[in-house]
């Protein structure tokens, strides 16, 4: 059964090189964000298995979309990747304390990517 993953980016190319990249697998179904807006708008009627975010976005930014998904009872238990230029433990922390399950700092390896989301999909 494909798992989907949703990738929310306000980058194009970052939404491409993940999509692709999980795509590759032949396994998951990728549903892409512009922003953490549409992310929202788009959780209304897809059920992702994962959610892999960038953290500085337009109008919803990261850690908005992490505390809304985990208030809504729909997703609040969909594992949440950050996916993100910011490497400082603080951020982690704020990241952590919003909700996400774990933390990837760009520029990434797509083995890397790879290896997360099937360690966190099980």
């Amino acid at each position: 059964m494909n798992k989907t993953i949703m990738t929310v980016d306000d980058s194009a190319s970052i939404r491409q090189m993940v999509g692709f990249t999980l795509k590759k697998e032949g396994v998951y179904q990728i549903v892409e964000a512009v922003d953490g807006k549409d992310a929202l708008n788009k959780l209304n009627t897809v059920r992702p298995h994962i959610v892999i975010t960038d953290l500085n976005m337009p109008n919803v930014d990261g850690l908005e979309l992490i505390r809304a998904i985990r208030a809504n009872p729909a997703t609040k238990f969909v594992p949440i990747i950050m996916l993100t230029t910011e490497s400082q433990d603080t951020m982690k922390q704020k990241g952590k304390a919003a909700g996400a399950t774990g933390w990837i700092v760009k520029p990434f390896k797509p083995e890397q990517l790879l290896a997360v989301v099937k360690k966190v999909l099980g």
